[in-house]
């Protein structure tokens, strides 16, 4: 065997013990073996360069200095998923569900693993790309630090896609973090505080070395990609393990919201016997057309949710109350504690909600309260412990007047919030519009930060939006911490913001009820501000998805002059105000015309069919109503869809009538 052959034998080798020991958890050989052959190649690839491979296993040991990390924006957004907490909320998702695909589904069953979120790209079975979540639209490029995982492999084995994206979880095992804490302590230095943070702050390290050194691992549970093995959630996984991703053995199949309690209730109990840790389940529906005909909404997708495990609850003093002001004016009341470990961080402050929640459960200053983590995120106060209350103590009394600005606060009949009316003067207001603008999914001003805003306004440099389009460099540039090449950046940030969309700009402007979603929606149908400022109430219920409360809110919100003023005043500055020019369609046969997708195709996937709807006019809509044109209705479609299509005179026509009809 001359040199070549031998480097290919122990890397097929390598890469084989790996995967038996880390994925199967089946070991083949001694670790002293291993180490001997990893050593052997490592020598071999070091005296022959002209055989070196990135795919090699050597690769994992790590040894690269990583200088900075790339931002790099998803193919696919990384959405958070919305949180369940009961049997009731799943039974609520699960009708919710029922009312949009009305066709027989499964759903899949995950565990929710506590680590850091990543995203993998495989490009002709080789690893090509990871990617941390980020702010879900863009995240750092870590793939160097990933490829030191031992559980993750470089490159595939089978029949895989040509390139296809898959999601997962990076932690740290149990009983590796004890480890990795036992030579901290015996350094004499500070132990980790828990295994999620752990994880999560080793992809970032800039030492390759060191990142293998933490013994990450890795569980992979979403492929995403064009051309994906199957139409099902759950076989996809199965695919992606016999090709040799680590893919956990927990996941299930169910085939109703029953079967799903049943698999939450179990892994409640079970969960402290895994070798790692878990904060909840995750519950998907299984068939990935029906996913997409659910679709999302601006943060969540509708096709799943997390269940969460009962939050875990500490007991601290409560030392004071404080009280912030929104960009709304909204008034939440904050919690100041005596410093407590809470899931793996210091908690020193905590919600309370409204003055009916500290009513509701009488807190008071000096009280001994019980903390938890909503939703595993934000603290929250929810309990007093009533025998270690002095008995001196006096209830709360809910401020009147706002803390910023003195004025005497309003509460409207049935909104459990207090506010303070005067948007206009109210410095906290103030800045919480222009935090709100200048946000990551809003105008993303590079530069620009809530510090930054904070001193803007206090020396008087800005009070309205649109002042931050009239800053020049010789006015920042004596500010604190300003020097020149800040200042530069943050006129240039400023600058180059004036190119972002419409849609973007319209949320920016803070309007109430206007998210992401809605923002998008309004900005295509108007497509400018123009039209959509000359809008009635009737004429917005019109537009897809639009109700009254958003409607009355734009019609409000536009009806004021300073609004009116500073729109004005934007358009001065040059920024979008028009959408994006659509592309051309290919013709307007199903022009003024509404159509419902139901059911599976032989030809084309859900989604290319509805592309067509729009490339001809056309437009997608959920439910049927009196305004559907015609429902395009394949197999399986749902009995209630085709009984009120029949009920109301809508017609039902087959795919190969469709295709003939814009043909």
């Amino acid at each position: 065997m001359n040199t070549e052959e031998r480097i290919s034998f122990l890397r097929k080798e390598l890469e084989g013990y790996n995967h038996s020991y880390y994925v199967l958890d089946t070991p083949v050989i001694s670790d002293f073996e291993f180490d001997k052959l990893m050593s052997e190649l490592i020598g071999l690839e070091e005296e022959n360069p002209e055989y070196q491979d990135d795919l090699s296993p050597t690769k994992k040991v790590g040894g690269m200095v990583i200088d900075s990390f790339n931002t790099i924006n998803h193919k696919f957004p990384m959405l958070s998923l919305s949180n369940t907490y009961n049997a009731e909320d799943l039974n609520d998702f699960d009708n919710r569900v029922k009312k949009l695909i009305d066709v027989p589904f499964q759903y899949v069953c995950e565990l929710k693993f506590d680590g850091a979120s990543i995203s993998l790209t495989y490009v002709n079975g080789k690893l090509k790309q990871a990617l941390t979540r980020g702010d879900g639209t863009k995240g750092d490029d870590v793939t160097e630090n990933v490829k030191t995982i031992r559980s993750l492999p470089l490159k595939l084995k089978g029949d895989f896609p040509e390139e296809f994206e898959i999601r997962g979880e990076i932690l740290i095992s149990k009983s590796d973090f004890e480890k990795l804490n036992d030579q901290k302590i015996e350094k004499e230095e500070k132990p980790f505080s828990n295994p999620r943070n752990t994880a999560s702050g080793s992809l970032k390290m800039h030492d390759t070395k060191e990142v293998y050194n933490r013994l990450l691992d890795c569980f992979l549970y979403h492929m995403l990609g064009e051309n994906l093995p199957t139409k099902e959630h759950f076989s996809n996984l199965e695919k992606a393990k016999s090709w040799g991703l680590k893919v956990s053995d927990t996941t299930e199949v169910k085939s109703d919201i029953y079967g799903v309690i049943d698999y939450v209730n179990y892994w409640d109990t079970a969960r402290y016997d895994l070798p790692f840790e878990i904060d909840g389940i995750v519950i998907k529906v299984n068939n990935t057309d029906l996913q997409e005909e659910l679709g999302f909404t601006s943060k969540f997708p509708r096709w799943a949710i997390s269940y969460k495990f009962k939050s875990e609850q500490v007991f601290t003093k409560l030392n004071s109350i404080s009280y912030q002001v929104g960009r709304t004016g909204a008034i939440t009341p904050v919690a100041n504690l005596e410093p407590v470990q809470l899931a793996g961080t210091i908690v020193k402050r905590a919600s309370l909600h409204n003055a009916d929640q500290i009513e509701k459960l009488d807190i008071r200053v000096g009280d001994v309260v019980y903390v938890e983590k909503g939703g595993e995120i934000i603290p929250k106060v929810v309990g007093v412990e009533l025998k270690d209350r002095d008995l001196l103590s006096q209830p709360t009394e809910f401020i009147s007047t706002c803390p910023d600005c003195n004025t005497e606060l309003v509460r409207k009949e049935g909104d459990a919030k207090h506010y303070c009316p005067n948007s206009e003067n109210c410095n906290q207001q103030i800045i919480g519009k222009f935090e709100h603008f200048i946000g990551r999914k809003a105008m993303d001003i590079d530069g620009l930060g809530v510090e930054t805003i904070e001193l803007l306004v206090k020396e008087n440099l800005i009070s309205e939006i649109s002042d931050l389009y009239l800053l020049r460099k010789e006015q920042i540039l004596p500010l604190e911490r300003m020097a020149e090449k800040s200042a530069e950046n943050l006129i240039s940030g400023i600058e180059e913001s004036k190119k972002i969309p419409f849609e973007r700009l319209l949320f920016a402007l803070g309007i109430r009820f206007v998210g992401e979603t809605v923002a998008k929606k309004l900005a295509n149908h108007y497509t400018t501000i123009d039209n959509l400022m000359s809008s009635t109430f009737e004429e917005l219920l019109a537009v897809d998805e639009i109700g009254d409360k958003i409607a009355e809110s734009l019609v409000h919100y536009f009806s004021k002059e300073k609004n009116r003023v500073l729109i004005h005043n934007l358009k001065g500055h040059n920024l979008c105000f028009l959408a994006e020019k659509k592309q051309e369609n290919l013709s307007d046969k199903l022009s003024g015309m509404a159509v419902v997708v139901s059911g599976v195709f032989t030809h084309h996937s859900r989604n290319e069919l509805k592309q067509m709807i729009e490339k001809h006019g056309g437009k997608n809509v959920s439910s049927i109503s009196k305004k559907t044109t015609f429902v395009l209705s394949g197999d399986n479609m749902g009995p209630s869809k085709k009984e009120k299509a029949e009920e109301l005179g809508i017609p039902l026509i087959s795919e190969e009538e469709f295709i003939n009809k814009i043909s």
